[in-house]
């Protein structure tokens, strides 16, 4: 049995004060799990799931505003999904299209593609870049929608590109040793100037990253949170803010 309403409400203003003053994250990452979990759980379809969870991320936005952190990553597909049933990729990538276009309509946000777009259907992908184009003037909170995205796949496209512009330049083969250093592969990813994530957070209980900002994650503090995705709440939220301020980040020092 859940509490009160009116509970949760006090709840939130005491974890409100408690972060007055404290340090936060100046980028979180997010990874929206558990959405197929939820509708089982509710027994419902997944595509019910999927949308459920995609109602949840403008409040997530919202929250992130509030306590005026700058930049947030959405993981919202992975390349992994793309080989799930087809009915259902098919469903989850219209969720996806139609949720990006109406965050991009309020013009609230910044948002910015990060992902292998060429791997979605075509009309998908024109969808979603039109979206970002809206937004592109936009000085609110930077989102980055994670669509088509792995980790690897990330890695390996930027080291790709690191190597095509060193040899377009004039440089030859023998130059690579000293040419990829860590700071020119950063410089080649989607994330490019961009700060990393401070804290990623998880949701549906697993505790891995899954792929998720491998590059970027290095020195990130995780937070593994047992909520489905349609049910983390602002509480969840905060806790989890709660839990990185309480960190010492040493920082490999």
């Amino acid at each position: 049995m859940r509490p009160p309403s009116f509970l949760y409400g006090l709840y939130e203003r005491r974890l409100t004060r408690a972060l007055d003053g404290a340090r936060l994250p100046h980028h979180v990452g997010v990874m929206l799990d558990g959405n197929r979990r939820w509708a089982r759980s509710a027994g419902l379809e997944a595509a019910q799931g999927h949308q459920a969870g995609a109602d949840r991320i403008a409040d997530l936005l919202r929250w992130c505003e509030d306590v005026e952190i700058p930049v947030v990553t959405l993981w919202m597909l992975s390349t992994k999904n793309l080989r799930r049933e087809e009915r259902e990729v098919t469903d989850l990538l219209e969720i996806i299209a139609c949720t990006v276009a109406g965050l991009a309509a309020t013009r609230r946000w910044r948002l910015q593609l990060v992902g292998e777009l060429d791997l979605l259907p075509e009309e998908i992908a024109q969808r979603l870049r039109a979206a970002e184009a809206l937004t592109g003037d936009v000085e609110g909170l930077h989102v980055n929608i994670a669509v088509g995205y792995g980790g690897r796949d990330e890695i390996a496209g930027a080291v790709r590109s690191l190597i095509t512009e060193l040899l377009e330049s004039g440089r030859g083969l023998a130059d690579l040793d000293e040419a990829i250093t860590p700071e020119a592969i950063t410089g080649h990813l989607y994330t490019k100037g961009q700060p990393d994530p401070d804290l990623v957070i998880r949701t549906s209980g697993e505790q891995r990253l899954g792929g998720f900002l491998l590059w970027q994650s290095e020195q990130s503090e995780f937070y593994f949170c047992e909520a489905f995705w349609p049910d983390f709440r602002r509480v969840d939220f905060l806790r989890a803010l709660r839990a990185y301020a309480g960190r010492e980040r040493r920082m490999g020092r």
